[in-house]
């Protein structure tokens, strides 16, 4: 019986470590697809506007690269977004390691 309820222990630990572990990977790719989604939709817009698409990617990557020093030069903006990411990924380490303890007592 302790085989069975070591091995529900560690399936729940598999699966909180799958959830948290997507989480992070959302968290830190929608940093990465947010500014490349202005790009697409700043695009549109040029195209709607009769802009060639050259000319409008060039526009709005330079948008885009301007609006993302404007939140660099923020004071605290980024930090605060990395600390977020990082205690989320803290967050997960400290879940999935508590199910250890769990784990533990149940084979003594």
């Amino acid at each position: 019986m302790n085989k069975i309820n070591v091995a529900l222990v560690r399936l729940f630990q598999f699966v909180v470590f799958v959830i948290f572990t997507f989480m992070v990977l959302a968290y830190f790719g929608a940093m990465v697809l947010v500014p490349l989604d202005l790009v697409v939709l700043l695009l549109k817009v040029f195209g709607l506007v009769g802009l060639d698409g050259m000319v409008g990617a060039a526009i709005a990557v330079a948008i885009v690269a301007y609006l993302g020093k404007m939140v660099y030069g923020t004071p605290g903006l980024i930090k605060i977004i990395i600390d977020t990411g990082l205690d989320l990924v803290n967050t997960g380490k400290t879940r999935v390691e508590a199910f250890n303890k769990i784990a533990e007592d149940i084979k003594k």
